[in-house]
């Protein structure tokens, strides 16, 4: 089982290998029941009982469900992460930066599809659910820029971050368009984001 990265919403951060697990447990749990009932009706006490722990395990790590859920979108983000660093290092760097975004976009296509409480969730963009925030944005700009400044071997300056995070704003408003239109994502809105990102990053990177 992965440890949970400390997140920041944590009251009490886990230091034995059982807490971590019980941590674990709680976040799947909570991701679960987000695709099944919502935001609204998530509680903590329903999420203690599909854990298996008590309530008060609940509560040793989270004042309550928001901070439980920005938990679960930092973890999100570790995991997009990981994601995307394997993916890259399979490409031991063939197709430049356009294999970089394809990777970016495609493991964010793929959570939104297939891990339990993104499509509400994601890194937090949408908590509470329905609203729209840039910080969560900023955080993955950030991890990115790193992260692609590294696999291009370029030097990580602010004009770059700039033009991530704008990339990275786009991208979030097409792809939840996308998915609006279609439960598993319109392709054509799709390879249109795709298209567009292209353009944008080919001013600076090519």
């Amino acid at each position: 089982m992965k440890p949970v990265p400390q997140a920041t919403s944590l009251r009490r951060a886990p230091v034995q290998r059982r807490s971590a697990e019980r941590l674990t447990r709680i976040l799947d749990a909570c991701a679960d029941l987000l695709d099944e009932v919502g935001y609204d009706a998530l509680s903590t006490r329903a999420v203690a009982l599909r854990a298996g722990v008590p309530i008060g395990s609940v509560y040793r790590f989270f004042g309550n469900k928001r901070a439980m859920v920005d938990a679960l979108a930092e973890r999100n983000l570790e995991r997009y992460t990981e994601r995307v660093t394997r993916r890259l290092a399979r490409t031991e760097g063939e197709g430049g930066w356009r294999a970089a975004m394809d990777a970016v976009l495609d493991e964010y296509l793929d959570m939104k599809r297939t891990a339990p409480g993104f499509s509400l969730v994601d890194f937090g963009n949408q908590i509470p659910v329905g609203a729209r925030h840039a910080e969560p944005n900023h955080r993955v700009a950030d991890r990115l820029t790193d992260l692609l400044s590294a696999y291009l071997d370029r030097e990580p300056d602010e004009d770059m971050r700039r033009r991530f995070l704008i990339a990275v704003e786009a991208a979030d408003t097409l792809v939840h368009l996308a998915f609006r239109v279609a439960p598993e994502g319109d392709e054509k809105i799709i390879e249109e984001t795709r298209t567009l990102l292209r353009a944008y990053l080919g001013r600076v990177l090519d």
